[in-house]
């Protein structure tokens, strides 16, 4: 009986590693970000984000000394700019943009943007308080010290394990 049990588990072990290696080859659409301005262009952060999931992007704004937030959506493998929100106007922002333009909370708020964007890039200035989020994630910084480093945003397709092992080991 004790070797049927063991055959038993040996069975259960072989079946869920092969269906960790079948998920862990999936390929998945990846917010992939690069310093663009470093040697080599390095991968700075990589992460899994799906068709219809969104990423924000914040700063502050150097002259006006606000907070703004970009949104922007994987739209069918490519970025889209979604809504702005922003607490004042400055020289050059439209009185209005997208398919509405609110108050909210003391932000105007621009949505139904839906301007694809296929060439995304931040200098993001430490002093500006650069930083992402993706989804409903905490906040990270896009620069650290006094840096302001040249930062591209694409979608690219990897494999979900290049993906965790990215986000485990390999990461600024």
């Amino acid at each position: 009986m004790a070797c049927y049990a063991r055959r038993y588990v040996q069975l259960v072990a072989a079946i869920a590693a092969g269906g960790a290696l079948v998920w862990l080859s999936q390929r998945v659409d990846c917010l992939v970000v690069r310093q663009v301005d470093a040697p080599g262009s390095p991968v700075r952060r990589v992460a899994v984000l799906e068709t219809g999931d969104v990423f924000h992007i914040a700063w502050r704004h150097s002259v006006e000394r606000e907070t703004w937030i970009e949104t922007f959506k994987n739209i069918h493998h490519a970025l889209w700019l979604t809504q702005t929100r922003f607490k004042t106007f400055g020289a050059g922002v439209p009185a209005h943009a997208g398919r509405r333009t609110r108050v909210v909370d003391g932000w105007v708020v621009m949505s139904g943007i839906d301007r694809a964007v296929p060439d995304l890039t931040y200098q993001a200035a430490a002093a500006e308080n650069y930083r992402i989020r993706i989804g409903d994630g905490p906040w990270q910084a896009l620069s650290h010290s006094h840096a302001a480093p040249l930062l591209s945003f694409a979608i690219q397709t990897r494999r979900r394990g290049a993906v965790i092992w990215k986000e485990l080991f390999d990461h600024d």
